[in-house]
């Protein structure tokens, strides 16, 4: 039964259309080169309206694989489909397992999150949306549906194709994981030095448990795999990991594309002047030769 006739799940016409201007996405991401603000993260500014980091993250960030999920188990039997290729299946499963960590469990590990504008929610909403109604679509019906029109995606065997591309997606979630805990370990770290330095404080006075500060706004350079090169070595292992997921999809997976694009063009801005916030902060001689986000280049 759908939710939202036409829309959920989508009708060809819809889903074309939200593929069509989902494309156009990265005009939208451009305007970060024009302001420094961005209500989130590092850049959190202190605001009235802000919601709490992590309610806003998994509100914002679940949506995606959710609307993904809920197309592929609908759409299939609008269109008269029996079932839908072991293909379909595996690429959606790449996806929902990105986002179970990204959106779910993500949340839970890290020992604190700053608090996010609901401009910032709103665009990310927005994206995980398009994103999986452009996704899911794909995948539930109007895509490839047969093993031999996934043969046609291809420039080369099948199973070749999505074999290298699913390494080329491991290879780049699990990096993403990695660097994303180096980034955990260090409020990890502020924590722990926190809950030692009270307990010793309480020892010495005798009047109980002293206050202890967050740890939302420690910052630190990290310095182990890739941040030895660059800064925003978890964005960089995001895009090959989404990369890989295009060449599972095949050079003509117009959505799998659109997403990659989306996601540099969202990010990019953000590591640029993120580099420079670590040099305000910081100062040029720690950041060294530190780039943003490729290294030996930007």
């Amino acid at each position: 039964m759908a939710l939202i006739k036409d829309y959920m799940p989508p009708s060809r016409e819809n889903w074309e259309w939200v593929v069509w201007q989902f494309q156009y996405f990265p005009l939208l991401a451009s305007l970060q080169w024009c302001i420094s603000w961005y209500g989130a993260g590092k850049t959190s500014s202190n605001s009235r309206f802000n919601i709490p980091g992590k309610i806003a993250w998994l509100t914002m960030e679940a949506p995606g694989f959710l609307t993904l999920l809920y197309i592929m188990n609908t759409l299939p039997t609008e269109q008269g489909l029996a079932s839908l290729p072991w293909e379909n299946k595996a690429m959606g499963s790449l996806f929902v397992i990105h986002y179970i960590y990204r959106a779910i469990l993500t949340p839970f590990l890290n020992p604190s999150m700053s608090p996010i504008h609901p401009l910032v929610w709103l665009f990310a909403l927005f994206f995980q949306l398009s994103n999986g109604i452009s996704i899911g679509g794909w995948l539930g019906g109007y895509g490839p549906t047969t093993g031999a029109q996934w043969q046609k995606e291809a420039n080369f065997k099948v199973g070749g194709r999505m074999e290298l591309g699913i390494m080329i997606w491991a290879l780049g979630l699990a990096t993403n994981i990695f660097h994303d805990d180096e980034l955990r370990e260090i409020r990890r770290a502020a924590a722990r030095n926190q809950k030692k330095r009270a307990a010793e404080a309480d020892g010495s006075t005798g009047k109980g448990k002293s206050g202890q500060k967050g740890v939302d706004k420690v910052y630190m350079i990290p310095q182990n795999g890739l941040f030895t090169w660059i800064l925003y070595p978890h964005y960089l292992c995001e895009w090959i990991e989404w990369g890989g997921f295009w060449i599972v999809g095949g050079w003509g997976c117009v959505p799998a594309r659109n997403f990659l694009v989306n996601e540099i063009a969202a990010m990019l801005p953000r590591a640029i002047s993120g580099r420079h916030w670590y040099i305000e902060r910081f100062g040029k001689e720690k950041v060294g030769n530190r780039k943003a986000i490729i290294p030996g280049l930007l």
